[in-house]
Order: C-alpha cells, then sequence, then structure tokens
C-alpha cells in the first residue's frame, strides 16, 4: 500500500470524519453528530442546529416536483389516499384528482386537462393543495404547440 502524503499508512484523521449513528443531540458548542433518524445535528451557541431538510420531510413536502412527476402521492404520505378521474371510464379524463382517503373531503394534488379536436392535449394543469386540502399552494399550467398531432413546443406558466 502507498503512502499518504503525511507518510502514515492508511487513511489519516485529518483526511476524513466519521460520524455514528447516536441517539442523543449534541451538548456543547461546536459539537456534531450524526442523529439516528434525524441527520446532522451541531451545538451552535447554545442551540441545536440542522443542516438542510431531513429525509422525512423532504417526502412529504407538497410540492409539485414531488407529486406531478411521480403521478400522486408516495413516501411519506399517509396509506389510504384515493384517486378519481372523470369523468368515469373515459379514455381521455379531464380530471385527475387525489385525495388523503375515499371521503374526497381533503386534495392533495389534481391534474385537469383540455384536448384539442384531434384528442391532441391543449391544456395540463397540476395544483398542490395546502394541508388543509382546501387552498391551492400552486398551479403549473402547460400549453402545447402542435404540427398535426406532434407536439413543437410547451409554455408553462406557474400561479
Amino acid at each position: 500500500m502507498g503512502q499518504t502524503p503525511d507518510r502514515q499508512h492508511g487513511v489519516g484523521d485529518e483526511e476524513g470524519i466519521d460520524f455514528e449513528q447516536v441517539a442523543t443531540s449534541p451538548t456543547v458548542n461546536g459539537q456534531q453528530r450524526y442523529k439516528t433518524a434525524v441527520g446532522f445535528r451541531f451545538m451552535d451557541e447554545g442551540v441545536e442546529k440542522g443542516l438542510g431538510i431531513q429525509t422525512v420531510e423532504h417526502q412529504t413536502l407538497r410540492q409539485l416536483i414531488h407529486l406531478a412527476e411521480e403521478g400522486g402521492p408516495w413516501d411519506g404520505f399517509a396509506s389510504g389516499a384515493f384517486e378519481e378521474q372523470l369523468p368515469s371510464g373515459s379514455p381521455f379524463p379531464t380530471s385527475s384528482i387525489w385525495y388523503t382517503n375515499a371521503t374526497k373531503t381533503s386534495k392533495i394534488v389534481q391534474e385537469l386537462v383540455t384536448y384539442n379536436a384531434n384528442k391532441t392535449i391543449n391544456t395540463d394543469q397540476w395544483t398542490v393543495f395546502a394541508t388543509d386540502g382546501v387552498t391551492p399552494l400552486l398551479t403549473a399550467t402547460d400549453t402545447f404547440t402542435y404540427s398535426g398531432v406532434v407536439m413543437t413546443s410547451r409554455t408553462r406558466v406557474l400561479t
């Protein structure tokens, strides 16, 4: 094995930091710990702080990138989410709404589609809702342009 720049065999302590998973928070200023199920934590001026968003928080973000891309809720959302597509049985649905459950009282995300006469998509609108299931957080509306049945461009408006 070759020698490292410090002339010692193997990896030296100054070449990396190894964090063990622990169940306790840091207790003194400057201390860093990898707290099990929470992630990196550190103590600064007597206050425990985290580094960025944690995995569980990230999974439950109500952002279109998380919900539209995957076709509805996945990890981090409660089991039992319910999707309704209308008109029922249509090969060209105009709405797809994900609810927290089958009572359909609290929306998570909805997609509304309009079609051209040749059944190509004219507009595709996604709206993500706050945890109250009623308040829209963001709406993204795509409008498509075609040459015959081949899409040539898309314009996205965020509101």
